[in-house]
């Protein structure tokens, strides 16, 4: 019997979702891509999930990307459907639950994109990112023209898109890309404790917060100020004042336990 393509392990209410081709740099093959689109989805659904932690297995690759092979045969239509159904990335995008990506190797042109669906990076010294999409003669469909230059900046992005260099984890980091690199040993763990963190926020404000975050960021500014304002006033306006000072009382117990 053949192993499952994508697993997902359970603790708590945080879903560690595991990308298993390691044979394959786990390249995103057809049957992937729509696992990872299946998994994405039913986590989303899933109230008992309020974070998601994204890897890959083994040590070489988050993902590799497509697989080239199977699209030399296939073409590139089915790569590029608009149904989350069938695009992993349009369904880590929608899953309405933070999604730590946990960076274990090269995440490479599609893989590249899958991580940048991701709402947090988090990597291992062996992470590394290119976009080799101009080197193989192929137009990024998932969002990486777009997501790339507002994380790192123009020029940094052109450099990346326009050469196919890798970058390695420590420069990733420091061009913000990933929020930090720790020992391989120590990736998953550290990505589910940072996960069980936003896990213990009210899944609903945590919720909104993302899309509010998520919608203004592909607005202007302007308009991502009027956004705020308009889901800040409907929402504030049914807050209590009672439960926001025991909420009070709790933030600031919790951040005596983490100066201490």
């Amino acid at each position: 019997m053949s192993a499952a393509l994508v697993t997902v392990e359970r603790d708590g209410a945080v879903a560690v979702v595991t990308m298993n081709r390691p044979e394959a740099m786990n390249a995103l093959s057809t049957a992937l891509r729509a696992e990872l689109a299946r998994v994405m989805l039913e986590l989303d659904g899933d109230d008992s999930v309020r974070a998601v932690v994204l890897t890959g297995a083994g040590t070489r690759a988050f993902t590799a990307g497509l697989d080239l092979k199977e699209l030399g045969v296939e073409g590139l239509g089915a790569a590029n459907a608009e149904s989350a159904a069938a695009n992993p990335v349009k369904a880590i995008e929608q899953c309405r639950k933070p999604v730590v990506g946990a960076i274990n190797g090269v995440a490479i042109t599609g893989g590249f994109e899958v991580a940048l669906a991701c709402d947090v990076l988090i990597g291992s010294e062996n992470a590394r990112f290119a976009d080799t999409h101009a080197r193989v003669g192929i137009m990024p469909g998932w969002g990486l023209s777009q997501k790339l230059s507002r994380m790192i900046g123009i020029s940094r992005a052109k450099e990346l898109s326009f050469t196919g260099n890798f970058l390695d984890a420590e420069t990733a980091c420091r061009w913000g890309l990933m929020n930090r690199v720790v020992p391989a040993a120590e990736l998953v763990a550290t990505a589910k404790a940072l996960a069980a963190e936003m896990a213990g926020i009210d899944p609903a404000m945590i919720q909104s917060y993302k899309a509010l975050i998520d919608e203004g960021y592909g607005a202007s500014f302007g308009e991502g100020m009027a956004i705020e304002h308009r889901t800040s006033s409907a929402r504030n306006a049914q807050v209590k004042g009672g439960e926001v000072e025991e909420r009070r009382k709790a933030v600031m117990e919790r951040g005596r336990t983490q100066a201490g």
